[in-house]
């Protein structure tokens, strides 16, 4: 993917907070965005480059747990929680659903910034795989119908003669459908294709 400068989110209901929080991130060369509520933040569209959420605890209406569950679906944002009122089970329960850091007020500005490029680097590599899995639906889109049956089959470890028999066609005609897969799938070998199918979840039929 190409180089993008980072985008750090900030949400945190003290002003001061914020305006301190973006100087120092912006002095490392990221770009960021503050919001005073997590309602301001889920306004914003969604952003494909690579980021991570600084989230106060304790916001007015949606409070910072609320709203790491609202974006469960988002491993591309890491989230480091900070917090002048954290306790111990707080800390558990941000941590369980996958927070990167639980940072207490006051810290210091490289256990932040460190977080924040750890954060930064899974975002980077998620996105990546988001990408990767992307070019592969579209190259599995491109396959017909028995092509898709063939390579779920073939990457399910059945042989050539075993995939005839359960499409009820000829060897023959599994070894043509097999090239056409290798070959729109771009994949260079059966460990490649097994590979892909893997990413793509595919599920071979059950034998008949």
């Amino acid at each position: 993917m190409p180089d993008t400068t980072p985008i750090v989110f900030v949400v945190d209901d003290d002003v001061s907070v914020r305006e301190s929080l973006e100087a120092l991130i912006r002095n490392e060369g990221w770009e960021t965005e503050t919001f005073a509520s997590a309602e301001a933040f889920l306004a914003r569209p969604r952003t494909f480059v690579p980021s991570c959420l600084v989230l106060d605890v304790s916001l007015p209406d949606l409070n910072g747990l609320d709203l790491q569950k609202r974006l469960a679906d988002r491993s591309d944002m890491p989230i480091i929680f900070i917090t002048g009122y954290g306790d111990v089970p707080m800390t558990v329960q941000a941590m369980k659903a996958g927070a990167a850091e639980f940072l207490m007020k006051p810290f210091g500005d490289e256990a932040l910034l460190s977080a924040i490029r750890q954060a930064i680097e899974r975002s980077r590599a998620a996105l990546g795989q988001e990408e990767e899995v992307r070019v592969l639906r579209d190259r599995y889109a491109s396959l017909s119908q028995r092509e898709q049956e063939v390579m779920a089959l073939v990457a399910a470890g059945r042989l050539n003669k075993q995939v005839g028999f359960q499409l009820g066609i000829s060897e023959i005609t599994v070894k043509a459908h097999r090239g056409r897969v290798m070959r729109k799938m771009e994949a260079d070998s059966l460990a490649d294709l097994v590979n892909m199918a893997a990413k793509l979840r595919l599920a071979a039929a059950p034998e008949r």
